[in-house]
């Protein structure tokens, strides 16, 4: 169908908005300058699209491409980022992969790849089709307003993802101007501050109960009980012990190594075993089934992070943590050892130091340390003349009620 402009009238319009029919218009500027606009309504949201100048961009074209954008609008896209994709212009989703993929080689653990994927899929979804230079602060706060106060940490670094995302698009040339997604001076100013969460201490069984309490857990032979004494033997956090696996234990040297991927500083953590952890672990080497120390229910998992915690619970020690017992584990080392604190340090794992007194520090004591824990564990040793667990205790009891005439 022809249009109400023609070649002549495209040479030679006056200054002015001409229209050519179905939304396609000629704007002539008074300095003379031509070019196409296409008008058209995007989700509510009145939208132009330029075409190109009036000067290289013939009156046939400009209808062509027209046409162009109108079968996209009815196929429900929009013109203008179908346009910039075709262009190569890659989109969020697009370039939030690669960007995941080219930092997952500097991440510690498959669980920070696996957060880094979820967030970015799930919350940021409705940016993931978007072309890269498109993306708009109030694209940006779309995603991250519905989880700003109600899932504060995830909504914290979902906004940092996306700003890196962004960064890394204008890097390659795909975007121009001010990140959408950066905070000081932009985002602040649009959201409301998050309230930083307590962080208190994990409730800890004082160092003086820890040895009764073994005793109680001794009388379950369950592979989270086995567990968690041998938390409590090596003052581990619990993630390294569910995710131990056999190459990392060596019985003879008595020597458990926690490679670097596994550790919360990212540093290989030597671990060494008192008899008795030495002990735990022989018994279950007799009768291990794969790869892991603590095998879960799946083939090919460890336990669940669960379940030494439900030991506590079972055992009704709702005021207790399994990470508390780093503490207990500390509290004994500072109130009743005479351990160097470093060492003691060292044996949780801690980063010690500035950078420049780490890297001098070559030693990671471990000989102290091995005593350091031998000590640790004969504290923790039941007291077998003095110490009676409650479940021995109950059942005694009910066996003197049977005995009584």
């Amino acid at each position: 169908m022809a249009g109400k402009l023609t070649a002549r009238k495209v040479e030679t319009a006056k200054p002015g908005k001409y229209s050519d029919g179905a939304n396609l218009y000629l704007i002539v500027s008074p300095s003379g300058s031509r070019k196409w606009v296409l008008r058209f309504t995007w989700r509510g949201c009145a939208k132009e699209m330029g075409l190109g100048s009036a000067l290289s961009v013939p009156l046939a074209d400009a209808r062509e491409q027209a046409a162009w954008a109108r079968r996209k609008i009815a196929q429900g896209l929009n013109p203008i980022e179908e346009r910039k994709r075709d262009r190569g212009i890659p989109t969020f989703g697009e370039m939030a992969d690669t960007v995941r993929e080219m930092l997952s080689a500097g991440f510690r653990n498959e669980k920070h790849k696996a957060q880094w994927k979820m967030t970015l899929e799930t919350y940021a979804s409705p940016l993931r089709g978007r072309p890269v230079d498109t993306i708009t602060t109030d694209d940006v706060l779309a995603v991250l307003k519905p989880i700003w106060t109600t899932k504060s940490e995830t909504a914290s670094r979902l906004r940092g993802r996306i700003e890196k995302v962004l960064d890394a698009a204008k890097a390659k040339g795909f975007r121009e101007g001010e990140n959408p997604a950066r905070w000081r001076g932009h985002l602040d100013h649009l959201l409301p501050k998050q309230l930083k969460l307590a962080r208190g201490h994990h409730a800890a069984m004082p160092y003086e109960r820890v040895a009764a309490f073994l005793a109680q857990l001794r009388d379950s032979d369950s592979l989270a009980a086995q567990a968690l004494e041998l938390c409590i033997l090596t003052a581990a956090r619990s993630g390294e012990i569910l995710g131990m696996q056999w190459n990392e234990v060596d019985l003879e040297k008595k020597l458990w190594t926690v490679p670097a991927y596994r550790m919360k500083a990212g540093r290989e953590h030597r671990v060494p075993l008192s008899a008795r952890a030495v002990s735990i672990l022989r018994g279950l080497h007799k009768v291990k089934s794969g790869s892991f120390v603590f095998p879960g229910l799946v083939r090919g998992k460890p336990l669940s992070n669960m379940a030494m915690e439900m030991v506590l619970r079972r055992m009704k020690l709702e005021e207790v943590t399994v990470h508390g017992f780093r503490s207990s584990f500390r509290d004994w080392a500072g109130n009743v050892s005479s351990f160097p604190r470093e060492v003691v340090e060292t044996a949780l794992a801690h980063v010690i130091g500035d950078k420049a007194e780490q890297a001098y520090r070559r030693s990671d004591a471990l000989e102290k340390r091995r005593r350091l824990m031998d000590s640790w564990a004969a504290y923790c040793e039941p007291r077998s003349n003095n110490v009676v667990s409650i479940a021995k205790r109950k059942k005694a009891a009910l066996t003197d009620e049977a005995a009584e005439p």
